[in-house]
């Protein structure tokens, strides 16, 4: 994709940060106890903590991702917005009061509070560091992927970027600052996504998303003995001819520039689809379209190809309300872009090319998860998988989990907990309209779904972009500094302070957590950059996953079996975790990452919590039967 750079967008964005640091210098000159750093004291008010709740939660993958995915892959992506909302009912009911009474500072306070078991701290805390930073990779790579548009700068300057804030946040002040940072940027987030909301209503659905959007054509055409016919425009030029699985793809040259069309022979008769190219070439240099990139010839897509409105056939609708605006998406034709990559004469070759979508099958499920149409075992499975890892993983999440202890009771927390569900829903039937807003009004990225929700605001200029950006900065900002927050108190708190037993002074424990947020904030930013290509709500599902299999067995037994002992929730953690790894690490998604052909992959699943959450279950239940006779002595 080619951006081109605003001066609005960068002082905007400057705004934002500078805002954000001389927070955490004002907050930061007043954190000097452990409490204070971990847990801001336990002072902060319901209902500035519910807030920060959601604009903890509101997260990159909440945003970017699950706007990318609706604009996309239509109703697929909003069933993130279901599972992460879900996950709420679960904290709310069973998890927020019980663990608010039993915590302190961390997730692993609570868990090891009827017991005083090493093996508890050690697993808990390892828990809480992988957790936090698998879900730390997806906000990296969502910070990236806005500092190239908005900023012009590569996508690894951003993660470098937002990391080098997130860490100089949480070194200062800790979660008193990063408190007030969640509360002030979600509720920003949640007013300029209503309007941005607004003006997607406002404007409808265009068949002409305007003149600043590349021209989408169909040509009539057939090889014949390695020659391309039926084109009038006789300065194309057949260069090449790939063909993959009853697909065809040609390479033309038109006035000197080289572009990949796809052959579609499915009609009556060949259709030449013009599609975007980039390739990759030996020499290292990226072409667009065929041409280099300071040719300029790759420009946003998305569109709408037809519109029927009561039975008849329109070019717009003009204003809509909310259903009639869902409505009319269902009676429309979607032009959306598949993508192919293959290898031809030693170069990589990566096409979009047009895929008109009935309206009707993007707002139903199957789009991306195949669970009807063309669905497998295993493709049903892993949709199962996903959905189980959204609905639990919420109330697992160890940078969540520490918020119940920012508050000064078990009511305050509850009331936390209401306060947040009814903005993060809120939040989430936005992102509905934000993500088809993106599909139809040619704010598309091909290249980066991630973009979906910040080149939606670009179609109604650049200023709704900049603050846009700016605020999804921000968010992940937020949330970073929570993930980070939670892993300083793993190692300086339950590692060093509690499992290894060091004797430390208040203002030591303040130091070594800013010394392990440090270390901690290299590794996501190392992370942030190998994981580039990935969409944010999928890696962060990932993350879900693990928390759930770790973490959740261990809070509900903890909470609702007696006979749960410390050595079960040792082992529950421990092969949870393991398992969740194993089985994403032999997953297609990794093996794509790696570069291996993801067909290969001995694990057909791309969630793994279908198969690590039960066996969290089942594994603390056997060892707690199996141990329950020496719960006393292995207590000590």
């Amino acid at each position: 994709m080619i951006y081109d750079v605003s001066i609005i967008a960068i002082l905007i964005f400057i705004f934002f940060v500078v805002a954000v640091i001389g927070l955490s210098f004002y907050f930061g000159k007043k954190t000097t106890s452990a409490s204070g750093y971990y847990a801001a004291g336990g002072q902060i008010n319901w209902a500035v903590n519910g807030i920060a709740f959601a604009g903890d939660y509101l997260s990159a993958a909440s945003f970017l991702g699950i706007c990318g995915m609706i604009a996309f892959f239509g109703y697929d992506g909003y069933l993130y917005s279901v599972g992460y909302l879900a996950g709420w009912v679960v904290a709310l009911f069973l998890v927020a009061e019980p663990l608010r009474r039993l915590g302190k500072y961390t997730f692993t306070d609570a868990l090891d509070a009827k017991f005083d078991s090493r093996g508890i701290k050690l697993a808990a805390s390892i828990s809480t560091l992988i957790v936090s930073v698998f879900y730390l990779i997806p906000q990296m790579v969502g910070a990236g992927a806005l500092v190239t548009p908005l900023l012009g700068l590569p996508h690894w300057v951003g993660v470098v970027m937002v990391g080098s804030v997130v860490i100089f946040i949480v070194a200062t002040a800790g979660m008193t600052s990063t408190t007030y940072v969640q509360f002030i940027k979600g509720g920003l987030l949640i007013i300029f996504s209503i309007l941005l909301t607004i003006f997607v209503l406002v404007k409808g659905i265009n068949t002409n998303p305007g003149e600043d959007y590349h021209k989408f054509i169909s040509i009539n055409a057939s090889i014949e003995n390695g020659k391309v016919t039926g084109i009038s425009d006789a300065s194309y030029k057949l260069l090449g001819q790939h063909n993959e699985k009853e697909q065809t793809f040609v390479k033309l040259e038109k006035e000197g520039i080289n572009s990949w069309w796809k052959l579609n022979t499915t009609g009556a008769a060949p259709v030449l689809e013009e599609a975007l190219s980039i390739v990759d070439t030996k020499d290292g240099k990226k072409l667009y379209n065929g041409a280099p990139k300071d040719a300029r010839k790759f420009f946003q897509v998305g569109h709408t190809k037809k519109i029927v409105v009561d039975g008849k056939e329109v070019e717009s609708t003009g204003p809509v309300g909310p259903f009639e605006f869902i409505r009319n998406i269902e009676s429309s034709v979607i032009v959306r872009f598949a993508k192919k990559s293959f290898t031809f004469n030693d170069d990589k070759v990566t096409v979009f090319y047009q895929n008109p979508t009935s309206g009707a099958d993007l707002m139903k499920p199957g789009m991306y998860y195949k669970i009807d149409k063309g669905a497998t075992f295993w493709s049903r499975l892993d949709f199962i998988s996903l959905m189980l890892a959204l609905f639990l993983g919420t109330s697992a999440l160890p940078h969540i989990l520490i918020r119940y202890y920012t508050v000064p009771s078990q009511r305050a927390a509850r009331k936390s907990t209401i306060v947040a569900i009814f903005a993060i829903g809120f939040f989430y039937i936005l992102t509905l309209y934000m993500g088809t807003g993106a599909m139809i009004n040619g704010g598309l990225d091909v290249e980066s779904s991630n973009m979906s929700a910040p080149l939606l605001a670009k179609t109604f200029g650049v200023t709704l972009f900049s603050i846009i950006s700016a605020l999804a900065f921000a968010t992940i900002l937020g949330t970073v500094s929570g993930l980070i927050v939670a892993a300083s108190g793993a190692v300086a708190h339950d590692l060093m302070d509690k499992y290894m037993k060091i004797q430390m002074t208040e203002s030591q424990k303040v130091r070594y957590g800013r010394i392990a947020a440090v270390v901690v904030g290299i590794v996501a930013i190392i992370l942030g950059i190998l994981f580039q290509s990935q969409n944010v709500s999928f890696l962060v599902g990932l993350a879900f996953a693990i928390a759930a299999s770790a973490n959740l067995p261990a809070i509900l037994m903890l909470l609702f079996w007696k006979k749960t002992t410390a050595k079960g929730i040792s082992w529950a953690i421990g092969v949870g975790m393991i398992s969740s790894l194993l089985i994403i690490l032999f997953s297609p998604t990794m093996y794509d990452i790696m570069g291996l052909p993801p067909d290969s992959a001995p694990i057909p699943l791309q969630n793994p919590g279908i198969i690590s959450i039960p066996l969290g279950f089942i594994t603390l239940i056997a060892v707690s039967l199996i141990t329950k006779n020496k719960r006393v002595q292995e207590s000590k």
